[in-house]
């Protein structure tokens, strides 16, 4: 069954042609696992930023606490004001890079809060630099509708849909309804 070999250079020269196959076989293999641990490291990498992302398009929100117009002697509304805060779970939220979005009779308008002439951003309690770092903070938008859409101010009756987007992307909409009678007396309504 087995042969006996008698000449000894030949039994060398089958072990290091053995020999060459394994570590021709092990270095294939290192190269191949080099590869899938690389681009296993850069999946991972790509998954936590797209988690991280759409967790903060969800999360990073603002909450509008409360809406309120001011009266002009027409009874017409002409400022819009809106108190905000970070909604349950949000991370930091800069106001500057919040957009509010109008869509009403009148159509639509698009403001930029950092760049409008038209928003006026206060700090209520607790914002430093217009950015909301926590849930207790409180801040305000002024809008002046009137300036935003070309002279135009809600009448009684009027419904006007808000959005506000985050830098995120994360959106808060909301529907205002202008109570059908406005008086003189009203300096101040809510909406």
């Amino acid at each position: 069954m087995f042969e006996a070999i008698m000449d000894e250079e030949e039994r060398g020269q089958v072990g290091i042609g053995t020999l060459i196959v394994f570590i021709a076989m092990v270095l294939v293999a290192a190269i191949a696992a080099g590869v899938l641990i690389n681009t296993a490291g850069f999946l991972q990498t790509q998954a936590e930023a797209t988690g991280e992302e759409s967790t903060s398009q969800v999360s990073d929100r603002l909450q509008v606490v409360s809406q309120s117009g001011n009266v002009t002697a027409s009874q017409t509304i002409d400022n819009l004001t809106f108190v905000v805060a970070q909604s349950p779970g949000a991370g930091a939220i800069d106001l500057q890079q919040v957009t509010i979005e109008l869509i009403g009779q009148q159509g639509q308008q698009v403001l930029d809060a950092g760049n409008s002439g038209d928003v006026t951003i206060s700090n209520i309690r607790g914002v430093s630099n217009d950015v909301l770092t926590d849930s207790s903070d409180r801040a305000k938008y002024e809008l002046d509708y009137n300036s935003a859409t070309g002279g135009t101010d809600l009448q009684e009756g009027q419904r006007l849909s808000v959005t506000f987007t985050t830098s995120s992307g994360a959106s808060t909409a909301l529907e205002i309804r202008v109570p059908t009678t406005l008086t003189a007396e009203d300096s101040s309504v809510r909406l």
